[in-house]
C-alpha cells in the first residue's frame, strides 16, 4: 500500500474550496476543447508496455506502414493482457492469441533460435506483426485506409474486404476495428498537449463528496460494501457517474486514454503509482489529480478516502480518461 499521508484539517479545507474552482475551471475549458488525440504516434508511451515486450513492441510494429507500435500493443493488450500463458476456450494461445491453424501457417522464428514457439513472446509477437502485414498486403488494393482495411481483414477475413471493398458491414468486424484504432491511442506517446475530458469536473464532484469515507480492500462503494471504496473502485465510480466504464482494477484503467506528461496534468486525470516504474501491469494504486500538485484517493486499510500529494517516489503516470478509450478495454483482463 502507499505511504500514508497526512493531510491538516486546515489544508483539508483549503483543498475543498481550491477542487470547486477547479471543477467550474474543468468545465469551461472542457466545453470548449475536444478529447484525446489526433492520432497514434510511432512511439509508445513510457510505461505503455511490460519492459520485457517494449523492445520487441517498437521494433515490430514498425514492420510495414499499416501498423506501428501503439496499434500492434493495442492488439496484444486486447487479446491477452500481455499474458504469454494466456489460452482462450476456442485454443487461442499465447500474447497473441494464435489458434493452432494460423500459427502454424503464420508463426515465425522471431528470436532466431531454430524454432518458432508461441508460448515464446519473441516468437509471438513479431508474428503477430507479420500477419498483420501479410493480411494488409491481401488487401493493398482495397480503397481506404489500409489499417482499418487490415484490421477487418484480421476480424472477417481478406476475402469479405475485398468484396464490400473495405471493412464489411459487420457489426463485430466494424466493433473490432474501431476498438484497436480507439485503444491504439492509450499506448502512443503524445505528440501534443492532450486535452480534458468533458466529463473530468464530474468524477472529481463525485470523488470530492467521497471524502472522508473509510477504505475498503475490493469496495465497490456498493451498500453491501458500507459506501466504502478502494483505490480503483473509486476511480471507476467516479467516472460511471458520469458515463464512463472503466474496468475494475488500476493496471487496466491505465489504458483508459492517452499519457499526459507531468506538467500537462489537468484536474481528472487519473494519476498511478508503482514499484516497477518500467512496466503498467505492476501499477498498484490510483487516484483522481484535482491540481495542484494533489490527488483524491483511497489509500490503504484503515485510512479514509482524502487528498494526498501525487509527487512520490513510486509515482508511474497518468491518463486523461475518454470515452472511447475506455469503450475499447477488454473487461476479462
Amino acid at each position: 500500500m502507499r505511504k500514508a499521508w497526512i493531510v491538516a484539517g486546515a489544508a483539508l479545507a483549503a483543498g475543498l474550496s481550491f477542487v470547486m474552482l477547479l471543477v467550474i475551471g474543468v468545465y469551461l475549458v472542457a466545453g470548449n476543447l475536444a478529447g484525446g488525440m489526433g492520432g497514434a504516434s510511432k512511439a509508445l508511451a513510457k510505461g505503455a508496455v511490460p519492459a520485457a515486450y517494449q523492445e520487441l513492441v517498437q521494433k515490430w510494429g514498425n514492420l510495414c506502414p499499416a501498423i506501428n507500435p501503439a496499434l500492434l500493443a493495442a492488439q496484444l493488450y486486447q487479446e491477452s493482457g500481455f499474458n504469454p500463458n494466456a489460452k482462450s476456450p476456442a485454443a487461442a494461445q499465447g500474447i497473441a492469441q494464435f489458434i493452432p491453424g494460423t500459427w502454424a501457417t503464420h508463426g515465425i522464428d522471431g528470436d532466431g533460435d531454430g524454432d518458432r514457439d508461441v508460448w515464446d513472446p519473441k516468437d509471438a509477437i513479431p508474428s503477430a506483426a507479420s500477419y498483420d502485414c501479410k493480411l494488409a498486403s491481401y488487401v493493398k488494393d482495397v480503397p481506404g485506409d489500409a489499417t482499418r482495411n487490415m484490421l477487418a481483414s484480421y476480424n472477417a477475413g481478406a476475402y469479405a474486404v475485398i468484396k464490400y471493398r473495405g471493412v464489411p458491414p459487420y457489426k463485430e468486424t466494424q466493433n473490432y476495428v474501431k476498438t484497436i484504432t480507439s485503444l491504439q491511442e492509450s499506448f502512443a506517446a503524445p505528440v501534443s498537449r492532450v486535452d480534458p475530458s468533458k466529463q473530468a469536473a464530474g468524477a472529481i464532484y463525485y470523488a470530492q463528496k467521497k471524502l472522508g469515507t473509510p477504505y475498503l480492500w475490493g469496495g465497490d462503494g456498493t451498500a453491501a460494501d458500507g459506501g466504502r471504496f478502494d483505490c480503483s473502485g473509486l476511480t471507476k465510480a467516479a467516472y460511471e457517474s458520469v458515463g464512463i466504464s472503466l474496468p475494475r482494477v488500476a493496471n487496466d484503467q491505465w489504458n483508459a486514454g492517452p499519457h499526459p506528461d507531468r506538467d500537462e496534468l489537468l484536474p481528472g486525470d487519473l494519476v498511478f503509482f508503482s514499484d516497477d516504474l518500467n512496466n503498467s501491469r505492476a501499477i498498484r494504486h490510483v487516484g483522481i489529480y484535482v491540481g495542484g500538485g494533489y490527488m483524491i484517493d483511497a489509500p490503504r486499510t484503515g485510512a479514509v478516502i482524502r487528498f494526498d500529494p501525487i509527487d512520490t517516489p513510486d509515482y508511474f503516470g497518468a491518463t486523461r480518461v475518454t470515452e472511447d478509450g475506455a469503450k475499447a478495454l477488454p473487461t476479462t483482463v
